[in-house]
Order: structure tokens, then sequence, then C-alpha cells
């Protein structure tokens, strides 16, 4: 008999918050886990829950936000986005209010500009934030908000 190996379905979520100075900035994680280094926060959908419940956990967990998700913004799929297996992660923008706290899989947290992010980040989250910075920026300039 044939055994199926199939990816495992992750969320990841870029969350909209302001930093301490009032500019508007995304939520990234240094990961206590490896593959080590900075990320959005986001993590394995559990047996039962819906993508968007498990990005509103995962959030949670993560950063100690209670967030509003915003819209899908995309699914990614290249079967070597995550060093350890081959993962399938649908992307969330969310907006959220309060000061993040590093908890769970996070050692430390902070609330980043486009500008800010000058370093290397897990995964393929490089990529993810060039895709969301990318469409912020057509959805201003063509009057659809941000």
């Amino acid at each position: 008999m044939k055994k199926y190996r199939n990816p495992l379905p992750t969320v990841d979520i870029i969350i909209e918050a302001k930093e301490p100075r009032g500019r508007e900035g995304v939520v990234l994680i240094k990961r206590k886990n490896p593959p080590y280094g900075w990320a959005l926060p986001g993590g394995f959908v559990d047996y039962g829950e819906s993508l968007e419940e498990a990005a509103v956990r995962e959030a949670l967990e993560e950063t100690s936000l209670k967030v509003t998700l915003k819209f899908q913004l995309h699914t990614y799929s290249a079967p070597d986005r995550d060093p350890r297996r081959h993962t399938i992660s649908t992307v969330y923008v969310a907006k959220a209010r309060g000061i993040p706290v590093a908890r769970d899989d996070a050692k430390d947290i902070g609330i980043f500009t486009e500008k800010g992010i000058d370093f290397p980040l897990a995964f393929d989250h490089q990529r993810i934030l060039k895709d969301y910075f990318r469409q912020k920026k057509y959805r201003r300039a063509s009057g659809k908000g941000a």
C-alpha cells in the first residue's frame, strides 16, 4: 500500500501596529526554536480549527495581542519555504492595538517599519513582507486604502 505524504497547513500573520514613536509597522518575533531568527508570528493549524481561528490563536500565543483579521494576503507553498518540512502557509493581515509581549515560541518581539527590516528573516518571510508592502503601496496609490 502506498503511503501518502502531504504538506502541513500553517498560518502566518502580518500584524499592523503602531510603534512607540507612533509610526505604523508590523510585528516580528525572534524565534526561540529552530530555525532561529526574526519572523512573522504564525504556526501550525490544529485539527478541527479553521485557518482564521489558527491565525487569531497564534497571534495571541506569540505576541499577547488580540487581533482583528483584515484580509488574506496570499498562500505560499514552495516546498523549501520551511527547512524542517514541506508546509503551506496562508498569510493574513491583521490589525492590533496594544504593546506586543513575546510569549510561547517567541524570545523577543518588536514593531518594525519597512525600512527598519534591514536584516534577514526566517522561512520565506522576506518575500511575504515584500509582497505585503508592494500591495500596501498599490492600494494607497489606487485609492483602495491600505
